[in-house]
């Protein structure tokens, strides 16, 4: 319980900055504390393959992220438009069903900013589909429509669960794992001048290595700054009662 609460912390309340300049501090200690060894031809030539395929490896796995977020933004806005022409529909039904359907919306879109998950407002969709499919009386036309439109935005809530759960896998982790510590490990005990500048680019440049895993743990779990921005137009429906999208 102790590790998912500070496994929660560290993701959703330390900035990206505050890494930064903690890694460098300690870096910087590191180089000092850690001994250093002169490595020959064979072993920089290792070194120099392995940082490569660091590379080489994590720039696409950070970019697929980058895009799953991209895709996640433009799901969401799709929804939060589906979801606010649906409102603006129920502006001609009597005041007592307007009200009771528009309760369910804003029920909806509550349990989604609340779970952030795939499977999140699930049983609020469900409940406004049968509202609609058990409905019987006056505007029974305008209720079907509705109830087009809802079946109409399931496309965005089945490309949300697909976008949700592309995430990096085990496999990948243990890939990047290996290499990004193999490519510190060499960084930390390249025998370099004794200069404190020298100190401080190595120390830089383990914090930057450090960093990229950070960033792509963040994309993956969906914490990221630019992650959390997303459901910026969920939220500003409920803050202006479906009047406006941003």
């Amino acid at each position: 319980m102790l590790a998912l609460i500070m496994k929660e912390f560290l993701l959703t309340k330390v900035r990206l900055s505050t890494y930064f300049w903690v890694l460098f501090v300690v870096f910087v200690a590191l180089t000092y504390a850690l001994p250093s060894y002169k490595f020959d031809a064979g072993s920089l030539a290792l070194f120099s393959v392995n940082s490569f395929l660091y590379g080489f490896y994590i720039s696409p796995v950070l970019a697929g992220q980058k895009n799953r977020i991209d895709a996640l933004h433009l799901i969401v806005r799709g929804e939060a438009n589906a979801l606010f022409e649906l409102v603006l529909g129920l502006k001609k039904l009597p005041t007592r069903l307007r009200n009771e359907l528009q309760e369910m919306v804003v029920a909806y879109v509550r349990a989604k900013l609340r779970s952030k998950k795939s499977n999140g407002g699930e049983d609020q969709y469900e409940a406004i589909i049968s509202y609609c499919l058990s409905y019987k009386g006056e505007h029974t036309d305008q209720v079907e429509r509705l109830l087009a439109n809802l079946v109409k935005n399931q496309k965005n809530r089945t490309d949300f669960n697909m976008q949700i759960g592309n995430k990096v896998f085990s496999n990948e982790w243990h890939i990047i794992a290996i290499l990004f510590s193999i490519t510190l490990g060499f960084i930390m005990t390249i025998s370099i001048p004794d200069s404190p500048v020298m100190h401080v680019v190595k120390a830089l440049l383990c914090t930057g290595l450090t960093m990229l895993i950070i960033n792509l743990i963040k994309l993956n779990s969906l914490t990221h700054k630019k992650a959390k921005q997303m459901w910026k137009p969920f939220r500003v429906l409920i803050d202006t009662n479906f009047y406006r999208i941003d």
